[in-house]
């Protein structure tokens, strides 16, 4: 807990009760339905909740923003986010059903109203529009801005240059990704714009760590 602590200091009291709780809620749900590596459960705020919050650094969502979480497993980024963000509204989609049960079961433990779970392919999600998609680790880029494009709202050029002008980003994809990656975006046809996580987080986990949003 001491390292969002470092990074971190405009918590309000229910956040932060939301967060402490993480790591009980989470080591108790890890013995029933697997959903974090048992050598990174000890590394739940590092490896899983920093990580996650590393998008909240750089992404303003407003109140009222949509955002999906694509192949969400046990609820990151979805989770962290939102707590971070109790007034945007979060859809965490997984083709796993136990895992959506553990974020349920999370989401209930601590009171987080703004989260909804979908058991399905993002693909099949058909109803609903979304000011971003978020993702950590799921696919290649190709595969993933394939599947939320659909999902992602458009937008007119005059309201993408007023969210640039206020420091904001226009719909997208934003996702959470390691290593090299010039031969993924190539194969994509994107153009993302990169932000690297040791930029942001001095711990050696995150390095060859990045963010990657492609707007649309």
């Amino acid at each position: 807990m001491d390292i969002l602590l470092k990074y971190f200091d405009d918590f309000t009291a229910v956040q932060l009760e939301q967060l402490k709780a993480l790591e009980g809620l989470y080591q108790e749900w890890n013995e029933k339905i697997n959903v974090i590596s048992r050598k990174d459960i000890g590394s739940l705020y590092e490896k899983h909740v920093l990580h996650s919050l590393s998008i909240a650094t750089m992404f303003r969502f407003r109140p009222g923003t949509q955002i999906a979480d694509l192949g969400s497993g046990g609820g990151f980024p979805g989770v962290p986010l939102a707590i971070f963000f109790p007034e945007a509204e979060f859809l965490l989609v997984d083709s796993i059903g136990k895992k959506l049960k553990v974020v349920d079961g999370i989401a209930e433990a601590i009171g987080l109203k703004n989260i909804r779970t979908r058991h399905c392919r993002i693909e099949e999600v058909k109803d609903k529009k979304f000011d971003f998609v978020v993702s950590r680790a799921v696919a290649p880029l190709k595969d993933l801005w394939q599947w939320s494009r659909p999902l992602i709202r458009k937008d007119n050029t005059t309201h993408t240059i007023r969210l640039i002008e206020k420091g904001e980003h226009a719909p997208g994809l934003i996702c959470l990704k390691g290593g090299d990656l010039a031969r993924e975006i190539s194969e994509s046809g994107t153009r993302p714009h990169i932000i690297a996580i040791s930029d942001l987080f001095t711990e050696p986990y995150f390095e060859e760590k990045y963010l990657v949003y492609v707007p649309k």
